[in-house]
C-alpha cells in the first residue's frame, strides 16, 4: 500500500459497489420493460438483442462498481493490476457469452424467416456459436498476457491430423453447409429420396438431417448421403402442387355430361375442403379407351403435400355420390374364363378376356 487504509476509503468503496449493484438492478428492470415492448414488434431480432443484453448490462454495471472501488482503495501496483485484469476478463467473458447468444439468436431468426417454418437449421447456429466463443477465448488469453501465436501455430499443424481423423464428420459438415447454401433443402420442405424415405425436414445440423415422416417417426440421414442421392422436393419451387385422380366411366356415358358433372364436383371440393386451392381451374382429360371403360384424369390443386390425402378422399366420396345421382355408371372389370378338357383328362383354361361386369354370365 502507498498509504494506510482509512474509514473514508472503505465508505467510498462501499458506495461504489452499492452504486454498481443498484445500476445493475435498474438496468435489468429497464431491459425487462424493453423486452415487453420488443415482443410486440414484428421483427424478432429486437427480442434476441434485448434478451442477450439482460446478461451483459448487469454484469458490466457490477464490474464498473468493483473497478471504481478498487481505484479508490490504496492497493499496491501488483494487486491493482490483478484486480483490473480479473475484472477485464470477467467483462470479456460476459461480452462473449452475450455476443454468442445474440449472434446465434439472429442467425436462428434469419434461417426460420428464410424457410418460413418453425423448424431451424442448427448447423449455422452451432458454427456461429463456436466461432464467437473461440474469438472470446483468444481475447481472454491475450488479456492474461498469454501469447496466442504459438497456440494458433499448433492449431494449424494439429488441424491437419484432426481433419484426417474426422473425414466423415467434416464431409457431413460441408455437405450440410452446401445443402443450405444452395437452398436445395430448407427446414419444413417435404422430400422423398430415391431409397424410399420421405417426410418433412425438421432440422439440418452439423452431421445429419432429421426428417419427420407422416407417421410422426424421425429418420436420421447423414448430410453426405443426402447430398449424394436422387431426391424430389415437393415444396420447391412452390409449395402448391397438383394431384391427379384416375377415373373411368362406361362406354354408354355422355362424355359432355360426365365432364360437366366432374368439374362441378372439383369446384365444390376445392372450395369447401381445407388445404385445397380455391382458385384452381377444374381440369378433366379423357385419355384411354379401356377394356370396359373410358378412362380420364382429374387434376386437383392442393396447397401442401400432406393435404392431398384428405382432398383425394373427399373428392372420391363426392364424385361417387354425384355419379350415382346423375346416373353415370362406373363399370367394374370382369374376367370370364372358359375351361376345356385337356388331353390328360384335366381342364385347361382358355386365354381369358375382360368384359363389362353388367353383362356377366
Amino acid at each position: 500500500m502507498k498509504r494506510s487504509l482509512t474509514l473514508d476509503d472503505l465508505m467510498v468503496a462501499g458506495i461504489a459497489v452499492a452504486t454498481g449493484l443498484v445500476a445493475a438492478f435498474l438496468l435489468r428492470m429497464l431491459l425487462r420493460w424493453l423486452g415487453k415492448h420488443a415482443s410486440r414488434t414484428r421483427w424478432s431480432g429486437d427480442d434476441v438483442i434485448v434478451d442477450a443484453l439482460r446478461a451483459l448490462a448487469p454484469w458490466a454495471a457490477i464490474a464498473g462498481g468493483l473497478a471504481s472501488a478498487a481505484a479508490v482503495l490504496p492497493l499496491t501496483a501488483q494487486v491493482g493490476r490483478t484486480v483490473n485484469r480479473s475484472l477485464t476478463v470477467l467483462l470479456i467473458l460476459a461480452s462473449t457469452i452475450t455476443a454468442a447468444r445474440a449472434m446465434t439468436g439472429l442467425v436462428r431468426s434469419v434461417t426460420q424467416s428464410r424457410s418460413g417454418v418453425a423448424g431451424s437449421a442448427t448447423i449455422f447456429v452451432n458454427i456461429t456459436r463456436v466461432v464467437v466463443m473461440a474469438i472470446g477465448f483468444l481475447v481472454v488469453l491475450q488479456t492474461l498476457g498469454i501469447s496466442i501465436a504459438p497456440l494458433l501455430t499448433a492449431l494449424g499443424v494439429g488441424g491437419l491430423a484432426v481433419a484426417l481423423a474426422l473425414q466423415d464428420t467434416l464431409a457431413n459438415l460441408f455437405a450440410g453447409v452446401h445443402i443450405l447454401a444452395s437452398k436445395t433443402i430448407q427446414p419444413g420442405d417435404y422430400i422423398r429420396l430415391s431409397s424410399g424415405e420421405e417426410g418433412y425436414v425438421v432440422d439440418i445440423n452439423w452431421r445429419n438431417t432429421t426428417v419427420r415422416q407422416l407417421s410422426n417417426n424421425l429418420v436420421i440421414i447423414p448430410n453426405a448421403q443426402l447430398s449424394g442421392t436422387n431426391m424430389t422436393n415437393f415444396t420447391r419451387p412452390e409449395q402448391q402442387m397438383t394431384l391427379t385422380v384416375q377415373v373411368g366411366v362406361g362406354y354408354d356415358s355422355d362424355l359432355e355430361h360426365v365432364e360437366r358433372v366432374t368439374n362441378e364436383v372439383v369446384t365444390e371440393t376445392m372450395t369447401e375442403i381445407t388445404g385445397a386451392v380455391p382458385d384452381h381451374e377444374p381440369a378433366v382429360r379423357f385419355h384411354t379407351f379401356g377394356d370396359s371403360r373410358i378412362g380420364f384424369t382429374v387434376i386437383l390443386g392442393v396447397g401442401e403435400f400432406s393435404d392431398q390425402y384428405r382432398i383425394k378422399h373427399e373428392f372420391i366420396k363426392r364424385l361417387h355420390k354425384r355419379y350415382r345421382e346423375e346416373g353415370i355408371r362406373i363399370p367394374s372389370p370382369a374376367r370370364t374364363v372358359a375351361l376345356q378338357p385337356g388331353g390328360a383328362g384335366l381342364l385347361e383354361p382358355v386365354i381369358p378376356h375382360q368384359r363389362d361386369a353388367t353383362a356377366r354370365t
